[in-house]
């Protein structure tokens, strides 16, 4: 019970920090800009894959409200890659590492890690802001709106004893297979963030809660979504822009408290020792 207790203590301060106040608002700025360059990599892939773009808006318009489908579409349809549409990607990517650059440089202090090279920081960011998104919209596509997807993705099937096949099966085992996939590339991400090693053993609590963290926080999310969305008189047709943003700032502020419970567990082994 004292350990217990003492953990608690030691992750409470942690949250006090100013730089865990600030950090979850940076990151959900930078992922929001994130997703541009993203849905137009996606379109480059599709496009090399032969899949039908209208195909990739349809499942775009089950995932977003439909204020953000209107923003996000032209990025998908009407161009073809160009000089000038790599030249923004890049950018894209390059301003949006800054959420991600702004993880490794705050895990490297709470570790009390020397920061390393400004090259290899930059490169290391790209990536994980990379996962990141992918993950925030993994949650979307599976998690929050995982039925709609579903249910979409079988209409296209022409044999109704396929759908009733696999319907419930995949229905079943989404949850299970989606939060082991959260885990392990949230895991990743903490792993990966410090720029000295520490072992992946110090990560699995933080990585544990911001998983559990990120399932409620999306079934808040989809439960809204499905039910109030259309009832927000204040906000009126920017109420699912409103929920979406507090969504991602709700998913940012729990991958920093799990990078305080990560540091707080190091912290407390390393005393032990």
């Amino acid at each position: 019970m004292k350990k217990i207790k003492g953990m608690f203590s030691v992750l409470s301060n942690s949250i006090k920090n100013p730089m865990i106040r600030v950090l979850p608002g940076q990151i959900a700025f930078f992922l929001v800009l994130s997703i541009f360059p993203i849905l137009i990599l996606v379109g480059l892939i599709a496009s090399f894959f032969s899949i039908s773009m209208d195909t990739v808006i349809d499942l775009i318009q089950q995932a977003f409200p439909s204020e953000i489908v209107e923003l996000l579409t032209p990025l998908l349809i009407g161009k073809e890659f160009d000089t000038n549409m790599g030249i923004l990607m890049v950018m894209g990517f390059f301003i949006a590492s800054n959420g991600a650059h702004s993880i490794i440089l705050a895990s490297n202090t709470l570790y009390n890690f020397p920061h390393s090279d400004v090259v290899r920081r930059r490169v290391k960011s790209i990536f994980i802001i990379i996962l990141l998104v992918m993950l925030f919209i993994f949650n979307l596509l599976v998690l929050a709106f995982g039925d709609k997807i579903i249910e979409f993705l079988f209409s296209l099937i022409s044999s109704e004893a396929v759908v009733q096949s696999f319907r419930h099966i995949i229905l079943l085992l989404r949850w299970p297979i989606a939060m082991f996939i959260i885990f392990f590339n949230i895991k990743l991400i903490y792993t990966l963030a410090p720029d000295w090693k520490i072992l992946s053993k110090y990560t699995t609590r933080g990585a544990f809660f911001t998983t559990i963290g990120w399932v409620i926080a999306t079934i808040i999310y989809s439960y809204y979504a499905s039910h109030f969305s259309n009832y927000d008189l204040f906000y009126g047709s920017l109420s699912n822009i409103v929920a979406l943003m507090i969504w991602i700032y709700a998913l940012s502020y729990i991958l920093v408290v799990g990078i305080a419970i990560n540091v707080n567990e190091y912290k407390y082994e390393d005393k032990e020792e």
